[in-house]
C-alpha cells in the first residue's frame, strides 16, 4: 500500500504542467516528459547470443517494453517491466546482426545459405567456435563476404526496421530504427548507438565496424545519409571503459592533431552520451573530482574482455570532458563537448531491469539468479556485482512521436536517470526572479519565488531562458550573473527525493575546476558554513529486511538558484544532478531472498539520480577582454624563456624539495622529486596536504600526492592513473617558470630556487 507521501508524489506528478500521459497524444508547446531505452540487445546480437540468448529477438524486447511478460531468456521463469516505457530503440550490434540467430533457425532464409553451415551450433562449445570466427573477422578486420553481401545485410536490417515500424503507436509508444556501431580497438571501448529519425528513409544497411572502427568514418557516412535526406544522429556510451579515448584533447582516432574541422563534425553527429547503464556511470570518477562526496556511484574501470584490467581515467568521463571542452575553447576556439546526456541500459537479455528490486541480470547465463550474481562472477573483465540496473533516458517533447523525441535529443532537451523516473526540469537565464520569502518546513528547504509556484511557471522558463541542453544568450549586463530554474519531481512509485545539487565546471588559462551547489533539499538541514557541505539525508533503510520507509525526504524540490562565484570572463558549464534517499541496492534484495548476508565488496544501498544535460556559458568579446589572461608557451618564448635540457633538468630537481607557485589558483606547493623515481607533494601552503588538495594545486585532473615519475627529452613525466603528465621547466632570466602538458599551451607554474633535502 503506497504511503501518503506516495500519494501526494502521484497527484504532484499528474498535476503538473509538464506531464500527460503518453495515450493522450496531444501537442504540448511546453513539453512533455518520455522515459525510454536507447540501448537494448537481443539474440541479435552476436554477443547476446553466445552467453545463452539464443531466442528472444527484437519483437520479444518490444513487447517486453510495451509492459507484456516474457520468458527470461537463459532462465525458466517470466520477466515484466514494472512501468511500461514511452519509447525504446532495438540497438543489436551491426557487426553480423542476427547471423548465428537466423542461421540457425530453419524458418528463416539465411539458414538457406551456404554459409549458414558455418554458423550453425548446439553445444556451448560450438557456439564459442562459432562466435570466435565472428568476432575474428571482425577484429582482422577481414570481412566474410557472404555476411557483408549487402542482400543479406540488408534482409536482416529490413526486418529489424519492419518489427519497429510494427510496434511504433504514435502518441502512445515510439520506436526507433537503430544499431550499434561496436568499435573496440585493443579492448577500448568506443561504441556508438546510431537512431534514424525516420525508418522508411533508412540506408540499405547499417555502417558497421567491420565497415571502420573509426568514428571519424562513422561520422562521414552519417553525413552522407544527411545528404540524401535521413536525419541521424549517434549516442556514445561507456566512456568509462574506454581507456581515455572517448574524450580526447590532443590527437582523434585516426592519430590526426584535433582541430575545428573536428569538433564541428563531432558536434553535428554525436549530441548525446550515456551517463549511467548496467556497466557503470560515466559522469566522474573519485579520483577525478575528491570533492564530490557523490562521486563514487556505480563506478566500474576496465578493459572490455581483459581480467584485472583498469582502465584511464582522464578522457573517459562527461564530468571532465565537459571542463576539457570549455578550456579547449578557450584556448583553441571550439569546443567539441557540448554534448547532452541520457542514461540507458546496454542489457544482453531483450528484456532490460530498471529498478533494484526487480533485478534479472542483464547477460544471459552469466547471471540470471541470486546465486550466479551474489556469487561474484567475472567474466570478459566485468565483476557481475558491480554491474547494475539499467539507465533511462528523459526527454522533452512536445508529443510522442519519432520526430518530436529525435529532434529533443538532437537539442540535448534530455537528462539521464539510473533507472527511476525521476522528472527534472533545469533552466537557466538571467532574469528569473529570486524575490521571495526563506520557504522550510518539513518535507523541504528550498527558494521558491511566487511566480515559480504558478502552473504556468514552464511557460515563463522558456520565455526568459534556455532548458537543458542550451546556451546561455548573449550577456544584457556584464556585472548581473546567470540564475537557474530547476524541478524534481519523485517517482511515484520510488523513493523521495534528498536534494537537487548543481555541478559547475569552469576554465582559467588551461586549468579546469569544478564545484558542486547543494540549491534545494529536504527537511530542515543547514549547510555546515565551516565545511561548505550539508549534513545526509539519514537513511531508513533495513539492510536486512531489504526495505526502506518514505518518512524522510521530498516529494518535489524547486527552486531558483544563482551562481554567488560567477566571473562573466571565464567559459562556464552547469548541469544539475538530483539525488533521492539511500534504499536497498539489488544485491541487498538478492540477499534477502537467499537469506544470506548482502556482499560487502558492493554498497549494500543506494542513492538513485538523475542528470540534467548542461547548459553552457561562453563570456562576450567584451567581458573576455576584462579578464587577466595568463602566459603562454609561445608568448615566454618571444621574451627569451629557453626550455631547461634533460642536465639541467636533474641539476634542478633531483633530490630536491621545490616550492612551486600555481599562478592561476595562488596556492603553494612544495614537490619532492626523490632519487628513487617518486614524486611527492609534501606542503600545501606550508601544511601536509589532503588528497582534495593535492588535487587542487598540482594534478587537476587525478588525485594522490605521491606518483612515479622519469626525466625524458627535457621534460619531467609523472605518471598517475595510467596518464603521463609532462613538466616543461623554463627559464627566463633568473626566474623558473613551468609549464604542464594538459594546460593547453599555458605557463602556469612558479619554481623558486630549490632547497637541498635534508
Amino acid at each position: 500500500m503506497k504511503s501518503k507521501n506516495d500519494r501526494i508524489a502521484l497527484l504532484a506528478f499528474a498535476a503538473s504542467t509538464a506531464l500527460v500521459s503518453p495515450a493522450a497524444a496531444q501537442r504540448n508547446p511546453e513539453r512533455n516528459v518520455y522515459f525510454g531505452q536507447t540501448h537494448q540487445h537481443t539474440s541479435w546480437s552476436l554477443d547476446a547470443y553466445i552467453i545463452g540468448n539464443t531466442v528472444a529477438g527484437p519483437e520479444d524486447s518490444y513487447k517486453y517494453a510495451i509492459g507484456e511478460p516474457i520468458k527470461h531468456p537463459a532462465a525458466n521463469y517470466m520477466v515484466k517491466i514494472t512501468r511500461p516505457l514511452d519509447f525504446q530503440g532495438v540497438t543489436d550490434h551491426a557487426e553480423y546482426t542476427g547471423m548465428i540467430r537466423l542461421a540457425n533457425d530453419p524458418a528463416s532464409p539465411i539458414s538457406k545459405l551456404p554459409i549458414a553451415a558455418k554458423l550453425r551450433a548446439k553445444t556451448p562449445e560450438e557456439v564459442m567456435k562459432v562466435f570466435q570466427f565472428l568476432a575474428g573477422s571482425i577484429a582482422k578486420q577481414e570481412p566474410i563476404k557472404e555476411l557483408t553481401d549487402p542482400k543479406i545485410a540488408g534482409s536482416v536490417w529490413a526486418q529489424n526496421n519492419a518489427i519497429a515500424d510494427k510496434y511504433n503507436k504514435p502518441g502512445k509508444f515510439t520506436t526507433f530504427c537503430s544499431y550499434e556501431w561496436t568499435s573496440m580497438p585493443n579492448n577500448q571501448n568506443m561504441h556508438r548507438n546510431v537512431f534514424f529519425k525516420d525508418c522508411a528513409k533508412g540506408p540499405p544497411a547499417p555502417f558497421s565496424a567491420i565497415d571502420s572502427d573509426k568514428a571519424e568514418d562513422l561520422w562521414a557516412w552519417m553525413n552522407d545519409q544527411r545528404k540524401a535526406g535521413n536525419e541521424v544522429l549517434a549516442i556514445s556510451h561507456n566512456a568509462n571503459l574506454s581507456n581515455g579515448l572517448m574524450f580526447p584533447v590532443d590527437v582523434d582516432g585516426k592519430g590526426r592533431p584535433i582541430d575545428s574541422a573536428w569538433a564541428k563534425e563531432r558536434l553535428a553527429n554525436e549530441p548525446l552520451t550515456e551517463i549511467k547503464q548496467v556497466k557503470g556511470t560515466s559522469e566522474t570518477h573519485p579520483d577525478l573530482s575528491p570533492t564530490d562526496e557523490f562521486a563514487n556511484f556505480e563506478i566500474m574501470n576496465y578493459l572490455i574482455g581483459i581480467d584485472n584490467s583498469s582502465a584511464k581515467l582522464l578522457g573517459g568521463y562527461a564530468r571532465q570532458a565537459y571542463k576539457d571542452g570549455l578550456a579547449m575553447q578557450d584556448a583553441r576556439g571550439y569546443n567539441p563537448y557540448k554534448f547532452g546526456l541520457v542514461g540507458a541500459g546496454d542489457s544482453h537479455n531483450t528484456a532490460t531491469n530498471y529498478t533494484q528490486s526487480n533485478y534479472f541480470g542483464d547477460h544471459g547465463e552469466i547471471d540470471p539468479t541470486p546465486q550466479r550474481r551474489l556469487a561474484g562472477v567475472v567474466a570478459s573483465g566485468m565483476n557481475v556485482l558491480e554491474t547494475g540496473t539499467s539507465g533511462l533516458g528523459g526527454v522533452w517533447a512536445e508529443e510522442n512521436t519519432r520526430a518530436s523525441i529525435f529532434e529533443a535529443m538532437q537539442r540535448k532537451e534530455t537528462f539521464g536517470t539510473s533507472g527511476v523516473r525521476i522528472k527534472v526540469r533545469f533552466f537557466g537565464g538571467w532574469s528569473y526572479s529570486q524575490d521571495a520569502k526563506e520557504v522550510k518546513s518539513r518535507e523541504f528547504f528550498s527558494v521558491i519565488p511566487d511566480w515559480l509556484k504558478d502552473r504556468l511557471w514552464v511557460r515563463v522558463a522558456y520565455a526568459q531562458g534556455v532548458p537543458m541542453g542550451g546556451d546561455l544568450p548573449s550577456k544584457p549586463d556584464d556585472k548581473k550573473a546567470p540564475s537557474f530554474v530547476v524541478q524534481a519531481v519523485k517517482d511515484p512509485d520510488d523513493a523521495n527525493l534528498d536534494r537537487v545539487q548543481i555541478v559547475k565546471g569552469w576554465t582559467k588559462n588551461g586549468q579546469t575546476f569544478e564545484k558542486i551547489y547543494d540549491v534545494a533539499w529536504s527537511g530542515d538541514r543547514k549547510i555546515d558554513p565551516a565545511t561548505g557541505k550539508l549534513p545526509p539525508v539519514g537513511n531508513t533503510a533495513d539492510i536486512m529486511n531489504a526495505t526502506y520507509k518514505n518518512t524522510i525526504g521530498a516529494v518535489e524540490l524547486k527552486t531558483v538558484w544563482s551562481d554567488p562565484e560567477f566571473d562573466p570572463a571565464l567559459q562556464a558549464v552547469y548541469y544539475a544532478r538530483v539525488l533521492q534517499i539511500p534504499t536497498p541496492r539489488w544485491s541487498t534484495y538478492d540477499a534477502k531472498k537467499l537469506g544470506v548476508l548482502p556482499p560487502s565488496n558492493v554498497a549494500a544501498t543506494i542513492q538513485e539520480r538523475a542528470w540534467t544535460s548542461p547548459i553552457w556559458y561562453t563570456p562576450s568579446e567584451t567581458a573576455r577582454a576584462t579578464a587577466s589572461r595568463g602566459l603562454t608557451v609561445e608568448e615566454l618564448k618571444r621574451q627569451g624563456g629557453t626550455a631547461l635540457d634533460e642536465g639541467q633538468l636533474k641539476e634542478l630537481t633531483l633530490g630536491k624539495n621545490l616550492k612551486v607557485r600555481n599562478t592561476v589558483t595562488g596556492k603553494d606547493f612544495d614537490v619532492l622529486y626523490g632519487a628513487d623515481g617518486r614524486r611527492v607533494v609534501t606542503e600545501v601552503e606550508g601544511k601536509p596536504p589532503s588528497a582534495a588538495q593535492a588535487f587542487e594545486v598540482m594534478h587537476n585532473g587525478v588525485t594522490g600526492s605521491t606518483a612515479s615519475y622519469v626525466i625524458r627529452d627535457g621534460q619531467l613525466i609523472t605518471t598517475i592513473e595510467k596518464t603521463p603528465f609532462a613538466v616543461t621547466v623554463y627559464k627566463l632570466g633568473d626566474k623558473y617558470l613551468a609549464a604542464r602538458s594538459n594546460e593547453f599551451g599555458y605557463v602556469n607554474y612558479e619554481v623558486e630556487q630549490p632547497k637541498v633535502a635534508n
